[in-house]
């Protein structure tokens, strides 16, 4: 049996006491297994690899994101010291922001929804952000610790303030073999614990274990919920092919529209919820005082075209869309149904069928996974 490592929290404070007279926080924390290979089920593991996005250079590691666990939830990544990473990506909406926009370290209010950080690790273009600015996850965690409205400090304030914490200085040494702090040491810290919130625990990944192809009605799904999963795949009901519905085409990355590449044995491997690219969510029509992507290729066939975060875990993660302007998966079956069919849209049953296995994707269990919870304690 392994034996947990522990950070012992009295060598922490009294180390962080001998440089300074107040510790400037307290922790109970242990290493956990970040690092760890069996989240990802069987089935999935050779696709999962092929999109991971981590780089080379930055493999997880428990140490590093044990580091980044508590960057996380340190308020002191703010310029006033009032809110975190974890103030707008919180453990029990999976990782996302209930309020429709979210709020910077005075309280105003941004223009987007923070999305959910489910499964980051796992979106194969590795770009960040609605419009994907950030071409890399180790670039996205920066942005927001300097933008001038979400956190506001600038990146040498924040090192001088970790570099003066003993606390930081161990956990650094931990993570990277000496206590230096560093800008870099941060990025990729911060990086490895957002890459280890990895979900795949929801009753859909139990029932795809005991099916041989994902559009198989699963055993442990209800009629309604079956329904569901026929229409997103693009089946006219379960076990017969069609493409009513299809939305499998934007939001799997294999599935080159409609339920092509889901119905062989083997295409489950892909069940990560993500789309291939960007799209256009047809929600910024005429003025479009948000143009997405546009915005940053320069190219106007971008307009309007956002990335979407992963499905799971979707139905803790309201309000919905760039915006948040829908405040349930209702709304968003609707939206989609009135704009990409020509049939009028989805009739009340579908649109229920299609929230019932939505809901099958819920990881319950990643919401109270104690390796992402606050270590902080006597803070809040």
């Amino acid at each position: 049996m392994r034996v947990p490592l522990y950070l012992a929290v009295v060598c922490l404070v009294a180390a962080a006491a001998s440089a300074q007279r107040r510790p400037s926080f307290e922790l109970s924390l242990r290493v956990e297994r970040y690092s760890r290979r069996g989240d990802v089920p069987r089935a999935s593991r050779r696709f999962a690899q092929r999109a991971d996005n981590t780089p080379a250079n930055n493999p997880i590691t428990d140490h590093g994101a044990t580091l980044g666990r508590v960057l996380f939830y340190d308020k002191r990544l703010s310029k006033n010291r009032r809110i975190s990473c974890a103030s707008c990506h919180m453990q029990k909406y999976a990782f996302a922001d209930p309020r429709r926009v979210s709020r910077g370290f005075r309280g105003q209010q941004g223009k987007r929804n923070a999305p959910s950080l489910v499964n980051a690790r796992y979106y194969a273009r590795g770009r960040f952000f609605w419009d994907e600015r950030a071409a890399t996850l180790e670039e996205q965690v920066l942005m927001p610790i300097q933008d001038k409205l979400e956190m506001g400090l600038d990146l040498d304030t924040l090192v001088a303030r970790l570099r003066s914490d003993a606390g930081y200085r161990h956990l650094m040494k931990q993570a990277f073999g000496d206590g230096d702090v560093t800008v870099p040491r941060i990025a990729n810290a911060l990086a490895q614990f957002v890459r280890s919130l990895v979900s795949f625990g929801s009753r859909f990944d139990a029932g795809l274990r005991e099916v041989s192809a994902i559009e198989d009605p699963f055993p442990n799904f209800s009629a309604i919920e079956n329904r569901g999963k026929a229409l997103f795949f693009g089946q006219g009901s379960p076990g017969v092919r069609g493409e009513r519905g299809s939305c499998a085409g934007c939001h799997m990355s294999g599935g080159r529209g409609g339920r092509r590449g889901f119905g062989q044995r083997g295409s489950s491997a892909n069940a990560l919820f993500f789309g291939r690219s960007p799209t256009d969510n047809r929600l910024e029509t005429g003025k479009r005082d948000d143009p997405g992507i546009e915005a940053v290729t320069k190219d106007s066939a971008d307009r309007g075209r956002f990335k979407s975060p992963s499905l799971r875990n979707v139905e803790l993660t309201a309000p919905y869309m760039h915006d948040g302007r829908f405040k349930d998966l209702d709304a968003v079956v609707r939206h989609y149904g009135r704009r990409f069919r020509r049939t009028g849209g989805f009739t009340s049953r579908e649109r229920k069928a299609l929230v019932a296995f939505l809901k099958t994707l819920t990881d319950s269990a990643f919401t109270t996974d104690r390796r992402f919870a606050d270590p902080f304690r006597g803070r809040r």
